[in-house]
């Protein structure tokens, strides 16, 4: 009985540790729409305007590089995930038949309701029909537009999936793509908050034009993820959204003394 109450003032605390740390995120950068998941079990360890998240749809970007290359791997995959190389997803995307993108991204469970959020909306998803709108699709540019919690996770159906076939060609290759990408690639800014994370940003705007908004999706920490950090900047880029996970992440339970 006294390891089971310890047991769960230990995880009050924590829990008490990642509210304090996404608060204090949260009020370096207002608008961010922020969200923590426990990979285990998927419960909400912490968030920062979760209902505004739900409820917002918008086009990914270069989040969805992982989930894409983990199916379909060539020889430099690595360094093309670490760069977020466009001109190599555009390739690859061109070798995907239209069915199957979308089989793609809805095994990670990226095109369907998530249960996180009351009154959520579901990912808008335009079956692509020539081979340019499949390599759109896949760059998360054009033809979709998903929710913060949607893209959570299948960051976290990715990390359980990454876990259970470590010694697999396609699991190594995109954990080190995620590892560098967040530690000296495109989201490098993440590392800056004192956890090994592996991540990836996105940059984006609406198919209408206007204005970048920005993401980053990461696994926490990274050589055992036991946490998905995910942020969403209405505007900006994903460096911006990677340096709020570094805030974020500066104050975590996951940073050690």
């Amino acid at each position: 009985m006294a390891q089971s109450s310890h047991a769960e003032q230990t995880s009050t605390q924590a829990d008490a540790n990642w509210r304090k740390a996404v608060d204090h995120a949260a009020a370096a950068a207002p608008d961010a729409r922020v969200l923590v998941l426990e990979i285990g079990s998927g419960r909400i360890l912490a968030s920062a305007h979760l209902a505004e998240a739900g409820r917002t749809l918008a086009t990914p970007g270069s989040t969805l590089k992982p989930l894409i290359l983990y199916f379909a791997l060539s020889t430099d995959a690595e360094q093309a995930l670490t760069w977020s190389c466009n001109s190599y997803f555009a390739e690859l995307a061109g070798t995907l038949a239209p069915e199957e993108l979308h089989r793609t991204l809805s095994v990670r469970g990226l095109l369907a309701a998530t249960g996180l959020v009351p009154l959520e909306s579901v990912a808008a998803f335009r079956e692509p029909r020539s081979r340019e709108q499949v390599q759109l699709a896949a760059l998360g540019v054009e033809g979709i537009r998903v929710t913060l919690p949607e893209l959570a996770e299948a960051y976290r159906s990715l990390a359980i999936e990454l876990a259970a076939h470590l010694e697999t060609a396609a699991a190594r290759t995109v954990r080190a793509g995620l590892a560098d990408s967040a530690s000296f690639g495109m989201a490098g800014a993440a590392a800056l908050g004192g956890v090994p994370i592996a991540g990836k940003t996105g940059t984006a705007s609406a198919e209408s034009g206007g204005a970048s908004h920005g993401w980053f999706v990461g696994l926490a920490p990274a050589d055992s993820p036991r946490v998905v950090v995910a942020i969403y900047l209405p505007a900006g880029h994903g460096s911006d959204a990677a340096q709020v996970a570094a805030t974020l992440l500066a104050l975590s339970p996951l940073r050690k003394p």
